[in-house]
C-alpha cells in the first residue's frame, strides 16, 4: 500500500493522469462536434412558398434551399396541369436542411371514367349526372322527337357513347335531345284490301286521319267490306305525308 501511495507522489503518474483527461476531453469534443455536425443542430431554413408554382420551379427552388421533395398528384379539371397545390410543411415553416417538402401538384393525364346512361334522361338530370361524375357538358342540339327535352342520344368529338365506355374525366359531352314534336313526316300506308276498322286502326298507328269514306258497287255485306281505294295512294312519288293528313277511302265488296 505505502507503494502505491508513493507513484502517486511520482512524476510518470502525474503524466499519465494529465494524458487520460486530455484524452477524455478530447474524445468527448470530437464526439459533440461529430453530433452536432450530423444533425446540423441550430440550422434551418424556411419552407418557400410553392403554392401555384409549376413543378419545375418549385423543385429548383427546394434544391437550392437544401431542401429534399416528394411529390403526389390529384386531377382537377379547373385546374392547369402540373401546378402545385398543396405543400407540407405550409410556407415559411422554419426546418432543418434535408428536410422533405411533400408537394401535391395537378396531374397531366386525367383518369378514365365510367360513361353513365344518359339516355331518356331530362336536360336537367343529364347535366347533373355530368356534373357528379367530373364531365363536361358540350353542345346541345335538338332533333324531331316525341321526347321533349330527353337526351336521345350522346356524343364525344361526334362519336356517339355507350354505357360504360371508359372516356377521360373531364371530357366535354355533347347531347342530342328530343324537340317534343316528332317527325314532320311519317310513311304512308298502303291500306288497299283492309277493312274500315283495320284502315282506322292504321292510320291512328301512322298519326293519320280518315277523310271522306265511299262505297263502290253494290254492297251485300257491309262486313265484308275491304279497301279498294285511297287517297294519296301510295305510288313511287308519293311515300311520305305529313302527320295529321287525311287520307280518304273508298270501301266495295
Amino acid at each position: 500500500m505505502n507503494k502505491f501511495f508513493a507513484y502517486l507522489k511520482t512524476a510518470a503518474f502525474r503524466k499519465n493522469l494529465m494524458i487520460a483527461i486530455a484524452s477524455v476531453i478530447v474524445f468527448m469534443m470530437i464526439a459533440f462536434f461529430s453530433l452536432r455536425f450530423y444533425t446540423r443542430h441550430g440550422e434551418s431554413v424556411p419552407v418557400p412558398s410553392l403554392k401555384g408554382l409549376p413543378v419545375e420551379q418549385a423543385i429548383e427552388l427546394l434544391k437550392s434551399t437544401g431542401l429534399r421533395y416528394q411529390i403526389d398528384s390529384i386531377y382537377q379539371m379547373d385546374k392547369k396541369p402540373g401546378m402545385v397545390v398543396e405543400q407540407d410543411p405550409d410556407a415559411n415553416t422554419s426546418v432543418k436542411l434535408n428536410r422533405t417538402v411533400y408537394l401535391t401538384i395537378i396531374t397531366r393525364n386525367a383518369p378514365n371514367v365510367s360513361f353513365p346512361d344518359l339516355l331518356t334522361l331530362t336536360f336537367v338530370e343529364a347535366r347533373a349526372v355530368l356534373n357528379g361524375y367530373g364531365l363536361k357538358l358540350g353542345d346541345t342540339m335538338y332533333v324531331s322527337d316525341i321526347a321533349r327535352d330527353r337526351v336521345i342520344k350522346v356524343k364525344l368529338d361526334g362519336v356517339t357513347l355507350e354505357r360504360g365506355q371508359q372516356i377521360p374525366k373531364g371530357s366535354e359531352i355533347d347531347l342530342v335531345l328530343g324537340d317534343g314534336q316528332g317527325a314532320s313526316e311519317v310513311d304512308l300506308p298502303d291500306l288497299t284490301g283492309l277493312t274500315l276498322s283495320e284502315a282506322i286502326f292504321a292510320l291512328k298507328g301512322s298519326s293519320l286521319e280518315l277523310g271522306h269514306v265511299t262505297y263502290g258497287g253494290s254492297i251485300s255485306d257491309s262486313s265484308a267490306l275491304k279497301v279498294v281505294k285511297q287517297s294519296p295512294a301510295l305510288s313511287d312519288s308519293i311515300t311520305k305525308v305529313n302527320i295529321g293528313t287525311t287520307i280518304d277511302i273508298t270501301l266495295s265488296n
